[in-house]
């Protein structure tokens, strides 16, 4: 079917519908629950994840008026409210990672992360980058986490996160620098920190 395969392309169709059908907001849901839950679980934990992707698509759906139907993708407009939430549960996030650093490697939740933090641990470097992103400032944390680990774009992570391209690439750099001066000039990433 054309709507199906527009659907997965489409997310501000999808929304534009649920205006006048609410049921129709959830292959919103469906698509994006899992890679929230992730993004979530990894900066906070899997006990919280959950309730905060829950959290996240109920502010969704009652914003989807106010959505602009000229992005199509609504990965980042979900991603920026996620990361909104977070915020609110900054202490755990920063304790979270105090708490792993002192801590044998924990099992990931499968996701592009568990790759990063397989390459860290197998470096030897996860504890110096834990203690890193427990250091960094909550935007430049924000920016780094959402470009890194949720593989945005800086115009996503502009919109995610409601600043400039420009505050985007400004914090990316200094949280790059910070955690690669935490690491000793070490990159933790198999990809150039300067990108």
């Amino acid at each position: 079917m054309v709507t199906d395969t527009l659907d997965a392309v489409d997310d501000a169709g999808t929304i534009a519908r649920s205006l006048d059908d609410p049921e129709a907001f959830a292959p919103l849901f469906d698509r994006y629950s899992t890679m929230l839950y992730r993004y979530v679980s990894f900066r906070l934990g899997a006990e919280v994840a959950e309730d905060l992707v829950g959290e996240t698509f109920l502010i969704a759906f009652r914003r989807r008026g106010s959505y602009d139907l000229s992005y199509r993708d609504a990965r980042p407009w979900l991603l920026g409210i996620a990361t909104k939430l977070v915020t609110r549960h900054r202490r755990a996030e920063v304790s979270r990672y105090r708490a792993l650093e002192r801590q044998a490697p924990v099992q990931t939740v499968d996701g592009p992360e568990e790759a990063v933090t397989h390459d860290l641990t197998a470096e030897g470097s996860r504890p110096a980058l834990l203690h890193a992103l427990a250091q960094l400032s909550r935007g430049d944390r924000d920016v780094l986490l959402l470009i890194v680990w949720s593989d945005m774009t800086y115009e996503e992570a502009a919109r995610a996160l409601d600043i400039p391209i420009g505050t985007v690439k400004s914090r990316l750099n200094r949280a790059r620098r910070k955690v690669r001066d935490a690491l000793g000039g070490v990159n933790p990433l198999k990809e150039d920190l300067d990108g």
